[in-house]
């Protein structure tokens, strides 16, 4: 074969080469503006985020949130870039977008569950809730509230573990606040014997509840006989306080009304059993 018929077929069986090469060439200025605002506009996009988080913070606003927010604002803003880049290289943004929308439609049936989660995650933003530091009880699981994110919340229980409770389970379950409100009664009972002297009782426990300045006076306390039981008469005590300062209550009212009733000679019975005997059957 001939040098010449070698460079002859070499060229029809390369021709789009010379196009190719034509093409980046003529397309290199277009697509090194569309690299550069895609650069550009995902480093402006995360300043914006971070500047997002110190606005939040400026104004006071729940910690557990900022993720959240930052996160959108951020995906937004970098699919404006997007955008943008491509519209530079003269591609079609409608027709881009139509597609985009068109997978989304696809990908959220096939991810219902995610979109779920999402969902429940822009509800409780909107309702808010409760707040990061919060106490929550969610039936099956409790602890207080670390962060909110896009498809999830982070719970921390009293024993220091970290939960990760889905958004949509959330939304879907009953939500009990305990830092809702500024101030929470404590209930307690306190169980005597049937020979005691329930007048002295309630004193004892009400001189008790006086010792501690952490108990509110408004609303007053309440100190009454709320049942006869089978072994005990039972006293129910129910004492305010402010909310941050339950558990130091709580626990202080439980030991000082055990000392203060020991003191005073009020005995706390035990369970008791009488058991009787038959004559017939012991004469047998």
């Amino acid at each position: 074969m001939k040098v010449g018929d070698i460079e002859l077929a070499e060229s029809n069986i390369f021709p789009e080469w010379d196009d190719v090469v034509k093409f980046v060439v003529s397309k290199a200025p277009l697509l090194l503006g569309a690299v550069i605002i895609v650069v550009v506009g995902f480093v402006l996009s995360n300043l914006v985020g971070k500047l997002v988080v110190k606005g939040m913070r400026a104004r006071c606003l729940d910690p557990s949130i900022h993720t959240f927010i930052k996160t959108i604002v951020v995906l937004l803003l970098k699919f404006a870039v997007i955008l943008s880049a491509l519209s530079t290289m003269n591609v079609d943004v409608n027709s881009f977008i139509a597609a985009i929308g068109a997978a989304g439609i696809t990908a959220g049936l096939g991810l219902q569950a995610s979109v779920s989660q999402f969902a429940s995650g822009i509800q409780i933003l909107i309702n808010h809730p409760f707040k990061s530091g919060d106490y929550i009880d969610l039936g099956t699981v409790s602890g207080k509230v670390h962060e909110i994110k896009m498809m999830y919340t982070e719970l921390i229980t009293v024993d220091n573990k970290r939960v990760i409770v889905p958004n949509s389970h959330i939304t879907g379950s009953n939500i009990i606040n305990y830092n809702s409100e500024s101030k929470r009664r404590i209930d307690l009972v306190f169980g005597i014997s049937y020979d005691a002297d329930i007048a002295k009782a309630k004193e004892v426990i009400a001189q008790t509840v006086r010792k501690n300045e952490l108990i509110l006076t408004e609303p007053e306390p309440i100190i009454a006989v709320s049942a006869q039981a089978a072994s005990s008469v039972n006293i129910s005590c129910l004492v305010w306080c402010h909310t941050d300062d339950y558990w130091n209550v709580f626990y202080y009212m439980q030991e000082a009304v055990k000392l203060a009733f020991d003191e005073n000679k009020i005995a706390i019975p035990y369970d008791q059993l009488d058991v009787h005997i038959s004559k017939d059957l012991t004469e047998e």
